[in-house]
């Protein structure tokens, strides 16, 4: 169930991302095995789409020239069949955003949408109270309202015919009737900016690399939260969120299947 053959396939990953974390999703896409290319011109964006092996789009620092560039691709990448990842960043946090996401939406076919629980809930229309970037605490998933998430993101997977996946303490992967929960990771890893983009791209190097979009993004996430972990055993009693960014960084890189497989501490819903 867990693979990770990125290093063989060397997949080239188109990005339209923010510039917040630009540099970090290039960093991981390039030390799980990767190619990253970030092109959002809308006069090249079609000839770059064409020749990846996946698109990854990120709202974090939209405009309306990506929004363009972003549909142009959508375009690209449906007709040529090459996956497209989202990250809808913010979504709920202000009309502009919900235009953005409704565009992409109905554009064309997604083939994975990565987000925290209140970005997910912001596109079910089931409320709108992102708290910016980050999942408002009162959308926190817990053992009472975990049934409930679940069914929210196995709904919204038949309705989108796409992978959800629900980033947390607790990570939720559906695909229609089928979940997965992956409990790796580490609480450091909310005190670095982009580590959600990050996660989001290496999703979209894995989804390139394999014929299933479900079981490759359980394989990303797992990947992900077990390298968020090593970063945490390599910390250093004096070094803080700039040492941890480049240890989980580091880890990407040779936390393979079988490292996955060792370490993945997961459960079938």
């Amino acid at each position: 169930m867990f693979k990770n053959n990125i290093k063989q396939t060397k997949p080239l990953i188109h990005c339209i991302t923010n510039y917040v974390t630009v540099n970090d999703v290039a960093n991981i896409l390039l030390s799980c095995g990767a190619s990253p290319v970030m092109a959002d011109a809308i006069s090249e964006v079609s000839d770059i789409t064409s020749i990846s092996n996946a698109l990854y789009l990120n709202i974090g620092t939209i405009n309306e020239r990506t929004i363009e560039s972003m549909l142009l691709s959508i375009e690209v990448a449906n007709n040529k069949n090459i996956p497209i990842v989202l990250d809808p960043v913010g979504v709920g946090a202000s009309t502009f955003r919900n235009d953005c996401i409704n565009k992409i939406l109905n554009k064309g076919k997604i083939s994975v949408i990565r987000a925290n629980i209140s970005e997910i809930k912001a596109i079910a229309n089931t409320q709108n109270n992102t708290r910016g970037v980050d999942a408002n605490e009162k959308d926190l998933i817990n053992t009472s309202n975990l049934k409930s998430i679940i069914k929210m993101a196995k709904d919204l997977s038949y309705k989108l015919n796409c992978v959800i996946a629900i980033s947390g303490k607790t990570d939720i992967i559906c695909f229609k009737n089928e979940c997965t929960l992956i409990n790796n990771g580490d609480a450091f890893m909310s005190s670095v900016t982009g580590t959600g983009c990050m996660l989001t791209s290496l999703i979209a190097a894995h989804v390139a690399s394999s014929k299933d979009p479900y079981k490759a993004c359980i394989s990303a996430i797992a990947q992900m939260g077990i390298a968020g972990e090593i970063a945490k055993e390599k910390l250093l009693i004096n070094e803080g969120n700039s040492s941890y960014r480049n240890y989980l960084i580091d880890a990407i890189s040779f936390v393979d299947t079988n490292l996955i497989n060792e370490r993945v501490k997961y459960e079938i819903y």
